[in-house]
């Protein structure tokens, strides 16, 4: 489902995709710049809060990895107001330092809020659909 203005969504948008971007990159600063300050990423066995936090663990995650492919396509967009209910699939393509690949599909649910007129997360909860190593 997709509702809400055409504008919120399309900024919506482009949030997931400036928060793909920056794992390509492995920019932690534009990757934590996704973030509400009191955001809260919930991953399977750990819930990580605060944007310190979150950008620490994902520094962590990400310093095995030579290369991470991270697609993200949203399967929902529900706008209310300064508030947001996102579901995003994603593929990733993970190789690490010694060469092996690992190949994970996941789904996050969202929360985005409205701030100072930028959408940002303020929870994202993952699953993995599938791991393949």
């Amino acid at each position: 489902m997709f509702d809400g203005s055409v504008e919120d969504r399309l900024a919506i948008r482009e949030r997931i995709e400036a928060y793909s971007d920056a794992v390509f990159r492995h920019d932690a600063d534009a990757w934590i710049a996704n973030w509400a300050d009191d955001g809260v990423w919930r991953l399977p066995g750990i819930d990580v809060a605060g944007k310190t936090q979150i950008k620490a663990a994902w520094q962590g995650a990400m310093s095995a990895f030579a290369v991470a492919g991270f697609f993200a396509t949203p399967g929902a967009i529900e706008v209310r107001g300064d508030r947001a209910s996102v579901r995003v699939y994603t593929q990733e393509v993970l190789i690490d330092h010694a060469g092996a690949v690992r190949r994970i599909i996941g789904a996050y649910d969202d929360e985005l809020v409205k701030t100072k007129g930028a959408w940002l997360f303020a929870s994202r909860s993952y699953k993995i659909l599938h791991d393949q190593t």
